[in-house]
């Protein structure tokens, strides 16, 4: 069984195909342009590959209603030429075949359920942390969708007190992904993250917005599992701070021994790596036949 997978993020789309037990046999890579050569990109790898499904794991918002009109379109994103385009019917045209539609963080955290972190789990949650801030959620065995999807990288964050930066998001300013994400590192700092050194202030003051994040999501979802992804996250340094700051704002409140005594096996990076979003879109797609 072949299954498509495609991973549409705001830098740069990744196309597999894999199998149903999450294997990845090929991929390729590209910038994310205008919407037209970029699609044409994904249509002509697809072209020879016999895939029974593709799952389509993508920057957002997007709207992921089946019963609207604009089902299967991205929707108010800033990218230019990409509001209003409709994604999912552009590929369903060139290939008839299901296919699974969803956010890209929503494909990764559902990957993550199946194959990654959070395999057997009832509940996780993902962040990716890079050049926007995007979050994933999955609960009840089943991934969260409601008036639209999550927008986690959107919420408001409390200011680190020695934080001047005035926050990069062209419609909120200073949310936690105008603030946390890596062109902000790179804005405040004049600099990019990977050149800053383990030990530069930058990454205390990261911890300090992440840890907020993560520590609202576990007051509001309760996962069994946080992952953090994403280019920041390769930051390795950065794994125990975010901790540190979780088990502060929650100052015992929770009083469960995977957050008091097993924090580390509980905020965690992706299991399946760099290829989280990959694999949840490959198991999008599984999950698009299945139900056909």
């Amino acid at each position: 069984m072949l299954i498509g997978a495609i991973e549409a993020g705001g830098t740069k789309f990744v196309c597999g195909i894999g199998n149903e037990e999450g294997t990845i046999i090929d991929r390729c890579s590209f910038p994310t342009g205008e919407p037209e050569p970029t699609l044409q990109k994904v249509i002509e790898y697809f072209q020879d590959k016999n895939v029974e499904a593709i799952g389509i794991g993508t920057f957002g918002p997007i709207d992921i209603n089946p019963a609207s009109p604009r089902y299967g379109y991205v929707t108010t994103t800033p990218k230019p030429g990409w509001s209003g385009y409709d994604f999912l019917g552009t590929v369903k045209k060139q290939f008839d075949v299901p296919c699974g539609w969803d956010t890209d963080v929503n494909a990764a955290a559902y990957g993550e359920a199946i194959w990654g972190a959070a395999k057997g789990l009832n509940s996780c949650v993902y962040y990716t942390i890079g050049t926007g801030i995007g979050v994933g959620v999955y609960t009840e065995r089943k991934l969260v969708h409601g008036l639209v999807h999550p927008e986690g990288g959107h919420i408001m964050t409390r200011r680190h007190p020695e934080d001047t930066y005035e926050g990069f998001c062209p419609y909120h300013g200073d949310c936690l992904e105008g603030i946390a994400a890596g062109p902000a590192i790179e804005k405040r700092w004049k600099v990019k993250g990977s050149e800053l050194a383990p030990d530069h202030p930058a990454w205390a003051m990261e911890a300090f917005y992440i840890g907020q994040a993560v520590t609202g999501t576990i007051l509001l979802l309760s996962p069994n599992k946080v992952i953090l992804g994403g280019g920041v996250m390769h930051q390795k340094q950065l794994f125990p701070l975010i901790r540190a700051e979780v088990l502060r704002n929650l100052n015992g409140y929770i009083s469960d021994d995977a957050i008091l005594r097993d924090i580390d096996n509980y905020i965690v990076p992706p299991g399946l790596g760099d290829n989280a979003g990959l694999c949840g879109s490959l198991a999008l797609g599984l999950a698009a036949l299945q139900e056909k």
